[in-house]
């Protein structure tokens, strides 16, 4: 899912929605985040940061560190960065569980929305965004880069990324690797956002047992700002009583046959409880603001809300801040 070899077209109704986003959100909540000053040079920069391993495809072999190659023996990049105020980055859960919805649009749709107005409100002069996609067990980078140019490439490339094969063999990267990944080759400190539905392999009912993501999360925390999407099916959450169902696990292929019995809805229900209360508590526990978007509602409106009382509450916290005195 690198950059495409040529020109990608645009899908004019997410181009049409992006625009009202524009207009709706960022308008809105000017003056949220940091930004608005200029780098101080031009470009993707010139100060050298740090060296990671080689990525075949994805990165530019005119920024090889050679020195670091020939002492490990293993392909490294020095990466350059400009003395810019604010670098976002988000991490894009496009797993199998991401491609089902049964409400206005799939999970993957309202995921990947969030990821173009998250990137629209941190769009300033001078900043940059980048974002991973965990694909397919597999972890693709997009290079962080500035504009509205750069923002309806990356959504045209995600969006066209193929979906899970139903059954398709669960293994390689998961999101807790994906996260350790993002904190070790995006050590500069700026915004990190993780777009997700943060559901465990083995699905977890005690909010006491820690989420297999958790620790990296945290970790995450501690040197970045960092804000969690979650993103909800009002299936996931309950079942309607339409008797004999036929259902099929879209991680393992898995088809069974279920009677939604009153009893099955109830038990279901309690357990999805369960489950959702056990993701809030494992972000409470990381210290990270957690917004969850649904996909029977307006997500516009649900991610200003939130970002509005965020807003709100930073102001609260500066005015109640006793002042340093110089």
């Amino acid at each position: 899912m690198g950059q495409p070899a040529g020109p990608v077209p645009i899908d004019p109704r997410r181009h049409a929605a992006l625009r009202r986003l524009d207009l709706r959100v960022v308008r809105r909540l000017d003056g949220l985040l940091h930004g608005e000053h200029l780098g101080l040079r031009l470009g993707p920069g010139s100060e050298p940061a740090e060296a990671r391993v080689y990525q075949p495809g994805e990165d530019d072999v005119r920024r090889m560190d050679w020195s670091v190659t020939a002492r490990t023996a293993t392909p490294h990049v020095r990466d350059l960065v400009a003395d810019r105020e604010l670098e976002s980055w988000t991490l894009l859960d496009l797993s199998a569980s991401m491609d089902f919805g049964t409400g206005q649009a799939e999970k993957r749709d309202v995921a990947i929305g969030a990821l173009a107005a998250v990137n629209v409100l941190t769009q300033r002069v001078g900043d940059r965004f980048g974002a991973h996609f965990l694909h397919r067990g597999r972890i693709r980078r997009w290079p962080a880069r500035s504009g509205k140019a750069a923002l309806f490439a990356l959504l045209s490339t995600v969006g066209a990324a193929p979906r899970t094969p139903t059954g398709e063999p669960v293994g390689g990267v998961g999101l807790a690797d994906a996260l350790t990944d993002l904190a070790r080759t995006r050590p500069r400190r700026g915004l990190r956002v993780v777009v997700s539905d943060f559901l465990d392999p083995v699905p977890r009912l005690d909010a006491a047992v820690p989420a297999s993501w958790e620790r990296p999360l945290r970790q995450l925390n501690t040197r970045h700002q960092a804000l969690a999407i979650e993103v909800v099916d009002p299936r996931e959450l309950d079942l309607p009583g339409i008797g004999l169902v036929t259902m099929q696990d879209l991680e393992t292929g898995r088809v069974r046959e279920v009677h939604l019995s009153p009893k099955v809805q109830r038990r279901y229900a309690e357990a999805a409880r369960a489950q959702r209360e056990a993701v809030r508590a494992s972000l409470r526990r990381c210290g990270v603001p957690h917004l969850v978007l649904r996909t029977d509602r307006d997500w516009i409106v649900d991610l200003a809300r939130f970002v509005i009382e965020q807003r709100r509450t930073a102001h609260r916290l500066a005015r109640h801040t006793p002042a340093v005195p110089r």
